[in-house]
């Protein structure tokens, strides 16, 4: 049975939920990491995928101006530079130079893919709805990558910054 509640108590619910970075390269030609939690596959024919960004977020005009982005999906052992790509601003700082990531380029968009993701996704903007106080932009998938290393995909785990792998019971 289910029993009115609060949207903020409901949504709570929502966990584990994961954690992707999207990087675009701004209007200065940096790309800009910008971690999110709200994504989505859109389409399996074209392979299309989605991502929602604030209204006040730089990451916005840099998805915008670019026309093209990447989705990475974090490791585990990324769960520090989510964190960093989540709470700093790339108007103030270059992300990926601050903490030494590890990029390598992008085949078939002018970007970068994120090394030690467990995979990424160059995608190509195709379109984007305003919904509220962010933008989704949907991207045709044109390149995919997967790590040589097995790796454990990074999840928000509950409120706050609580993130880690998930790992099937059994």
């Amino acid at each position: 049975m289910q029993r009115k509640a609060d949207y903020s108590k409901a949504i709570v619910t929502k966990y584990p939920e994961q954690v992707v970075i999207a990087i675009a390269k701004d209007a200065s030609g940096k790309p800009n990491p910008i971690t999110l939690g709200w994504t989505m596959i859109t389409s399996g024919t074209p392979p299309m995928m989605a991502v929602s960004i604030g209204l006040t977020r730089h990451s916005l005009e840099a998805v915008r101006g670019a026309g093209e982005f990447v989705i990475a999906f974090p490791s585990e052992e990324m769960a520090e530079e989510a964190l960093f790509y989540g709470t700093r601003s790339g108007r103030d700082m270059d992300k990926l130079k601050e903490l030494g990531a590890e990029t390598q380029p992008a085949g078939e968009i002018d970007c970068v893919l994120l090394t030690n993701a467990v995979a990424n996704f160059e995608c190509v903007l195709r379109g984007e709805l305003r919904t509220g106080d962010h933008v989704v932009f949907a991207g045709e998938v044109v390149a995919s990558h997967v790590n040589t290393a097995a790796r454990h995909r990074l999840y928000t785990l509950g409120k706050g910054y609580e993130m880690g792998a998930v790992r099937p019971v059994g």
